[in-house]
């Protein structure tokens, strides 16, 4: 029970490798082009992995507060993957360099000459707008922290004193990420088109962060298992993530559909100037694909109930649905940015170099803590199938 992931030289080598292509990639981002495109690329990646994070330990927390038994096992993954947030927070804070590249909002002489930007200039201000970014993440760090120190704890001391606090932390955590990542959405997603707005939007982004963040978490479970870490993932376990995976699909399409059906019906020009662009632009076949990817290939794929329960299938659908997040976030940040669509080796380059990122934190935290939580109260029932 004891048991930490170790990490091999050649996981080690090629996590490196891919953050150093990163790296190459943004440095030419910066030199072949006018740095804009270049910091949406960023905006985008660090968003993306951020979401991931924080969907996994949106997921985190419902467990403890519903008490599920069966994922009891599996709960190191996210609590593995809070260590990114760290790492998150310095290269938002390095994206403080570029937010006049992005953000029209920022400009005293725009917000001069608009009556809707001064409105809104009570809110979409820089020392407001950094003020909450500290504060979010400040509250994200701390809450996840004491919730994996509590579990940390939880094995050396057993019982259910330390179960009942992480149950209360989770709670505290559940309010306090709806609240705050929805306003961060708003900030680093949103402003970016500051004339408009919809109700929708974050809830979309909520419900996208949970989605790609569970199926993060199934695609690391099922791969450490592989590797002979978790060798209590069953059929059934892999079901579970797949219906979790199957459910927040049909989610996200309605939220999906329900923006762009209010907006483009109503056709208010100050709404549907969001969508011009984006289905009637050069963008028109990212904004089908990624409706495409991200409801009605995981709908229609893991329906059956032999794929939901087959490991390299489920493992095959998580990999489309991390293009899915991408081309989400590409359609989110891109329109706003550049009307020309195009996906060069930078952006390709800048993703891998993330992914490098993520993967090597996410395990190397794996690896300085015991893999499965020996002392959790529903540990039991989540190694054995007499539940199922």
């Amino acid at each position: 029970m004891d048991k930490k992931v170790q990490l091999s030289g050649k996981f080690k080598l090629i996590m490196l490798v891919m953050i150093v292509l990163g790296v190459i990639s943004v440095i030419a981002g910066f030199v072949t082009d006018n740095g804009t495109r270049t910091w949406a690329n960023l905006l985008l990646n660090n968003y993306y992995f951020l979401s991931i994070a924080m969907g996994a330990l949106f997921w985190m927390a419902i467990q403890a507060v519903t008490q599920s038994g069966w994922s009891a096992a599996y709960l190191r993954i996210p609590q593995a993957m809070s260590n990114y947030l760290i790492v998150s927070f310095v290269l938002f804070a390095l994206m403080f360099l570029g937010v006049h590249d992005l953000y029209h909002w920022t400009h005293a002489d725009a917000v001069a000459q608009d009556p809707l930007l001064q409105h809104k200039a009570p809110y979409l201000n820089l020392p407001f707008f950094a003020l909450r970014f500290v504060v979010f993440f400040g509250l994200w760090i701390f809450l996840t922290y004491r919730i994996k120190s509590l579990s940390l704890r939880e094995d050396k001391v057993g019982g259910v004193a330390y179960f009942s606090k992480i149950e209360f932390s989770s709670k505290v955590f559940i309010f306090v990420f709806a609240f705050s990542f929805s306003l961060f959405s708003i900030d680093w997603l949103m402003s970016l088109d500051p004339h408009w707005y919809s109700t929708i939007y974050v809830v979309k982004k909520f419900i996208s962060a949970f989605f790609h963040g569970v199926a993060a978490i199934a695609a690391i479970a099922i791969i450490l298992r592989k590797l002979g870490y978790l060798p209590m993932l069953t059929k059934e376990h892999i079901a579970n993530f797949s219906r979790y995976i199957f459910a927040l699909s049909i989610i996200w399409a309605y939220m999906w559909l329900s923006q762009y059906l209010l907006i483009w019906y109503a056709n208010i020009p100050e709404e549907t100037i969001y969508y011009v662009p984006r289905e009637m632009g050069e963008y028109k076949t990212m904004f089908y694909t990624e409706l495409l990817v991200n409801w009605a290939f995981p709908f229609l794929f893991l329906m059956w109930n032999r794929v939901a329960k087959n490991e390299n299938l489920v493992l095959f659908a998580v990999l489309v649905l991390i293009v899915g997040q991408w081309v989400e976030l590409y359609m989110s940040i891109m329109p706003s940015i550049e009307l020309k669509h195009a996906i060069s080796l930078i952006e390709v380059g800048t993703f891998i170099g993330f992914t490098g990122l993520f993967g090597l934190v996410t395990g190397y935290s794996l690896s300085k803590m015991p893999l499965i939580p020996k002392n959790h109260p529903y540990l039991l029932e989540s190694t054995t199938e007499e539940h199922f």
